[in-house]
């Protein structure tokens, strides 16, 4: 199935946004700059990263988007993110929901069943 990228910014915010630890009691982004959002300021790379991986190893939809996005976002340097770090980046957050999202939305799918144990050592990588 091909869905273009307003449809899939579409699916992504009503299932992702919803359930953000940034939203406000309205339901409303919550942070002081909503377009600071890694995951939609960066939107067609991230589509384009989970695309590029069929797999159910979440292991390597990290390398994906770890090369794909993060790689060119501006808070990375050298290899290093402290906003990811920190836990403040959605994109890293939520990178579960949003694969299985944006697979569910383009026809393929992502089984959640078979997902590594992984330790914070391993999210960074």
């Amino acid at each position: 199935m091909n869905r273009n990228l307003s449809d899939l910014e579409t699916t992504i915010r009503n299932r992702i946004c919803r359930i953000c630890s940034d939203r406000t009691a309205e339901g409303d982004c919550g942070r002081e700059d909503p377009s600071s959002c890694a995951l939609f300021r960066l939107f067609p790379q991230v589509v384009l990263a989970i695309q590029s991986v069929d797999s159910n190893d979440i292991r390597d939809y990290i390398h994906a988007i770890r090369g794909g996005v993060c790689a060119i976002c501006h808070e990375q340097s050298g290899g290093s993110c402290e906003t990811r770090d920190q836990v403040r980046c959605s994109l890293d957050a939520y990178l579960i929901p949003v694969v299985e999202a944006i697979e569910e939305a383009t026809g393929r799918t992502f089984d959640t069943g078979v997902l590594p144990a992984l330790s914070p050592v391993h999210l960074r990588a």
